[in-house]
């Protein structure tokens, strides 16, 4: 009989291993036995198995991994290289905390990733690199507080973006480069109360956004202009109460909605800009009268539903025009009586008159029951009232008695409008060119809230600028030029409890300017050139409330002790400045810090005991990219169950005192440190194996083990007790003996 040749027989091979892979795959691979395997889907399914890490028995050619409801916590790189043919990856509910660099770097295929309802509070610049095909990702219901530049650079393809139920406050410029083919992006349910000008930048394929459910105050023009191709807006649920001229200008914007508000009035002009608009949703605001709206050109469908609408005089214009554009009415009448609860649809133009002043009196009686408080306002804004674009307001501004706002944003004034209604909270005058604000700036502003001068090329703020705005909470003074501060300048604010002023030029912590604020909360001084904190610059008695404390971006050099007296002060900015040392005596005057951010600064050394007088508050703290070389064994004492998270990344460190005694860490970032791979480190390898979360660490000598990990690596096992007790005896002597061991706590 004659023997097959070559090429039949890798032909009968290769026929007979397609049959096996198409047939039975899971079958004939691996299947974890915590999971279950599904050969003709090409699944795997490990949910609710309390899973600390990824199976690594799983088949190579996987397609689709679900792994929800475990307790993974940490994704470390490379946490997916045995699956590299994933396209649908589910993490939901794995108590993740952390996305390192490179977690999904072998997953070039995956088109959808589920990482909802997880525990991520900051997305890192490579958090998403190697998802080049992902189309859908999903990180809603997480603690999602800030986005680095650059985390989504690597996501190209991807369609939807969720980040909805996050604690985000503010969406930096370009946060979402990077992204070239969104569609659809959800920032619903935030904290939303600001956009940079430029947080959209990039974004040529959206065509739709949800902004609803967040604590904007103004509708966020400059940032939304950007987004040519966005069709669908939703930004209901948010407090904002007016609505200026072409604040809404999206070319191509076909459906707003801006319901549940508290708009109070919007100006006829402000949807100019937005010329195919067809479905607009203004219910459940507190809308009393609306003109007709220019701009749209073909407006369908006017949701006023839910709204106290007035069907009187005033209200003719707009029935008017919905008749003859063909603008479909939904809503009805508030008043007066004899039209109450009658849908807008069905009252005819004629009915829409304003009464004499003896019917409206009659009306307002049997409307109210005959209150007495009626009779002293014979003549009220919703019956015999003039139009509310008539009331008076400063030249070049928009503001309204009843909007209880007003805004004069970009005009070129460069004095302090005056003649505002007396009852606005709400008054924007950013983006103009004032340079001084004399004393008494703002007559007539007592109830003011709220009050925006960001970018207004302010230099010098005269000593009761502000005086009379009793009820003043927000004050933003960011970038501006202001170098200095004098002591009355915030005179006449009692209740300031939020003030901005970073990006200006203070050379020295207005200390003496602050003592006049018992009630500040929150003090924002990034950006500026302070080089030095002295005693008595944050006086307790002046600022006894203060909670939180950012100095980033400064030139700090110094910090004497009793600079940061502050009894209540849990939160303390102090990265990216110019200090040598842990500012320890400084630090015994804030006993409930919670988070110490000293990242990005000079040192080199960390010396015992260097956080000892906030041990029993601190919670987190980081000490990345300082260059620092060595830490004192006894650096942490103190700090025990209490230190949620600890991060010293991309520092010069070869070895790390012991690790054990923080139980309660919940984030720890060893990573980038050329750590010493010898006996020395045993407790920390010991330490890495009993710990409940995963931590990376590489070796950077000797050499032939540089960019090993630590956990991976064996050689631990040469390290006798006796050896590793003789070694670190001698050496804590050396350390103790060491003249620069006393630097870190002074």
């Amino acid at each position: 009989m004659a023997m097959p040749d070559k090429r039949q027989m890798l032909f009968c091979t290769s026929v007979f291993l397609l049959v096996l892979i198409q047939s039975s795959p899971a079958e004939a691979g691996k299947c974890p036995k915590e999971c279950s395997c599904d050969g003709a889907k090409l699944s795997v399914a490990c949910v609710g198995k309390n899973l600390t890490v990824i199976p690594p028995a799983i088949d190579e050619i996987t397609l689709k991994m679900d792994l929800r409801n475990n307790n993974l916590q940490l994704l470390s790189r490379g946490a997916f290289v045995h699956t590299p043919y994933l396209t649908h990856l589910n993490l939901q509910r794995c108590n993740i905390i952390k996305v390192h660099e490179g977690a999904f770097r072998t997953l070039g295929r995956v088109v959808s990733l589920n990482l909802a309802h997880n525990k991520i509070d900051i997305l890192y610049q490579e958090s998403f690199d190697g998802l080049s095909s992902l189309k859908e990702l999903n990180l809603e219901h997480n603690r999602i507080e800030e986005i680095q530049p650059g985390a989504f650079m690597q996501l190209g393809s991807l369609h939807t973006l969720t980040l909805a139920h996050n604690q985000l406050v503010y969406i930096p410029n370009m946060a979402f480069q990077g992204l070239q083919s969104i569609k659809w992006l959800r920032l619903s349910h935030n904290s939303l109360n600001n956009l940079a000008p430029e947080a959209f930048v990039g974004l040529f394929t959206l065509s739709r956004i949800g902004l609803d459910h967040n604590e904007l105050q103004f509708f966020p023009t400059h940032a939304m202009t950007r987004l040519r191709e966005v069709t669908r807006l939703d930004v209901s649920h948010n407090p904002m109460i007016y609505l200026g001229e072409e604040s809404v200008s999206m070319a191509k914007l076909t459906h707003l909605r801006l319901n549940h508000m508290s708009l109070q009035d919007l100006s006829d002009r402000a949807l100019s800009g937005a010329p195919l608009l067809s479905h607009l949703d203004l219910g459940h605001n507190q809308l009393r009268y609306l003109e007709p709206l220019s701009g749209p050109r073909g407006l369908s469908s006017l949701n006023l539903t839910g709204n106290p609408l007035y069907c009187n005089c005033y209200l003719r214009a707009l029935k008017e025009w919905a008749r003859s554009g063909g603008v479909k009415l939904a809503g009805a009448c508030a008043g007066p009586p004899h039209l109450s609860d009658e849908p807008l649809r069905a009252v005819a133009p004629l009915d829409l008159r304003c009464r004499s002043r003896t019917e409206t009196l009659e009306e307002e009686e049997e409307e109210d029951g005959g209150n007495e408080g009626i009779k002293s306002s014979p003549s009220t804004p919703t019956t015999t009232a003039k139009p509310k674009q008539r009331v008076k307001c400063p030249v070049n501004c928009e503001c309204d008695s009843e909007a209880e706002h007003a805004t004069c944003e970009g005009r070129g004034h460069t004095r302090i409008p005056r003649g505002f209604p007396a009852k606005t909270q709400l008054l924007d005058l950013r983006s103009n060119h004032f340079h001084h604000l004399p004393a008494n700036s703002f007559p007539g502003a007592g109830r003011a809230v709220s009050l925006h001068l960001e970018f207004c090329k302010i230099r010098e703020i005269e000593g009761g600028a502000f005086q009379g705005m009793k009820d003043l909470l927000y004050l933003y003074l960011s970038d501006n030029d202001l170098t200095s501060l004098e002591r009355r300048s915030f005179a006449g604010v009692p209740k300031l409890t939020y003030l901005h002023l970073e990006g200006n030029r203070l050379a020295q912590f207005p200390g003496s300017a602050l003592s006049l604020l018992p009630s500040l909360f929150v003090l924002h001084l990034e950006r500026n050139v302070i080089s030095k904190l002295e005693p008595a610059g944050l006086p307790s008695s002046g600022t006894p409330k203060l909670k939180e404390l950012y100095l980033s971006n400064n030139t700090i050099a110094v910090i004497d002790t009793a600079a940061l007296d502050s009894a209540l002060l849990g939160t303390l900015h102090l990265d990216s400045n110019q200090l040598t040392e842990v500012p320890t005596h400084a630090l015994s005057g804030t006993p409930n810090l919670e988070e110490l951010n000293l990242s990005q600064n000079l040192i080199s050394w960390v010396g015992p005991k260097a956080f000892q007088p906030i041990s029993q508050s601190l919670k987190r703290l980081y000490m990345d990219r300082m260059g620092m070389e060595k830490m004192s064994r006894d650096a942490l004492l103190g700090l025990g169950a209490g230190l949620r998270a600890l991060t010293v990344r991309g520092n010069q460190l070869k070895e790390l005192p012991d690790l054990s005694p923080l139980t309660g860490l919940e984030v720890v970032d060893l990573q980038d440190n050329p750590l010493q791979c010898d006996c020395l480190l045993m407790p920390l390898r010991r330490w890495m194996e009993n710990v409940g979360l995963e931590v990376i660490a590489t070796c950077g000598h000797p050499p032939e083990l540089r960019g090993k990990k630590v956990k991976d690596f064996h050689i631990f096992t040469s390290c006798p007790e006796e050896r590793f007790h003789g070694v670190m005896v001698s050496t804590l002597d050396s350390e103790s003996s060491d003249p620069s061991s006393n630097l870190g706590g002074t």
